[in-house]
């Protein structure tokens, strides 16, 4: 596979990023990951809020406000302003209804790039405000979706197919993101495969060269985990994008970036619950924008 550039980055001009996300006012994760990664990769983030919580779903106690009564009037006032877009970066999402919100962005913005981040579960796991009816709304997203980024949870969930846990082999990754591909995807990377050897393995393929043409990117594994590492991937992985790098270099650097961020991370406080602090490597997002 030759390494995909999906967007040409002129170095004068900012790109604006719709971020379809939730807001959590206490969590690293979604927004809150999303804005400040996005940005110092030199993006100018516009919010689409999917949802506001008190904090994420990790916590024992947290309040959910779902924000979809208040969305098309939110993009009628965008169309009036002709506010112009570049990409589409959609994640947490707050009910099945909310997936022909970002539709409609695509209707309305048809040359921008879609960046799909396909958000309801983890371990094997979904999260607690993610319904059935809400997880097969998702799979609509796929089709067309310029980059689609599940864990393994997401990729059964869009394939139907049992979960397979984080210890897959060469020949389930291929399957897993063959079927990716054939949901009409134009390249996907498959996050989080851990084979209890030290390394956490991405995977990066596209329709072009198919799931055979796949590229591994092996980082190291760091000996905790913590709450929002795909949240910071994925926002990482989308401002390497609209710097200009090709899609498995994007990869590589987002991976990088959340290894370093987790190191910061375990001298934070609370931080198993709070989530991944990116904070102190930002540098390496604006760093981008130097070549």
């Amino acid at each position: 596979m030759t390494d995909t550039v999906l967007y040409k980055r002129n170095p004068s001009y900012i790109p604006r990023v719709a971020a379809v996300h939730d807001m959590c006012g206490y969590g690293k994760c979604s927004l809150t990951a999303a804005i400040p990664i996005l940005s110092a990769a030199g993006c100018d983030v516009c919010p689409v809020p999917t949802g506001l919580f008190s904090a994420h779903t990790r916590y024992k106690v947290f309040t959910f406000h779902d924000t979809t009564d208040i969305l098309p009037g939110y993009l009628d006032a965008w169309k009036q302003e002709n506010v112009e877009l570049d990409a589409v970066y959609s994640g947490f999402l707050g009910s099945a209804d909310q997936v022909e919100i970002i539709q409609r962005l695509y209707a309305e913005y048809p040359n921008v790039l879609r960046l799909v981040d396909p958000v309801m579960g983890d371990g094997g796991e979904l999260y607690p405000t993610y319904t059935q009816e809400l997880c097969d709304a998702m799979g609509a997203l796929a089709d067309g979706a310029d980059v689609l980024m599940p864990n393994l949870t997401e990729a059964s969930i869009l394939t139907g197919i049992e979960y397979p846990g984080q210890d897959i082999d060469d020949a389930t990754v291929t399957s897993i993101i063959d079927k990716l591909l054939s949901l009409g995807a134009k390249s996907v990377v498959l996050k989080g495969i851990d084979r209890n050897d030290g390394k956490l393995r991405n995977y990066v393929a596209t329709a072009e060269d198919g799931a055979d043409g796949k590229i591994e990117l092996p980082h190291e594994k760091l000996p905790f985990m913590t709450h929002g590492t795909g949240d910071a991937f994925a926002s990482a992985l989308c401002g390497a994008i609209l710097a200009g790098r090709g899609l498995a270099e994007s990869a590589q650097i987002a991976g990088k970036f959340v290894r370093d961020a987790m190191v910061s991370t375990r001298d934070q406080p609370h931080y198993e619950e709070r989530g991944v602090s990116f904070e102190l490597v930002l540098g390496e997002m604006t760093a981008l924008l130097s070549r």
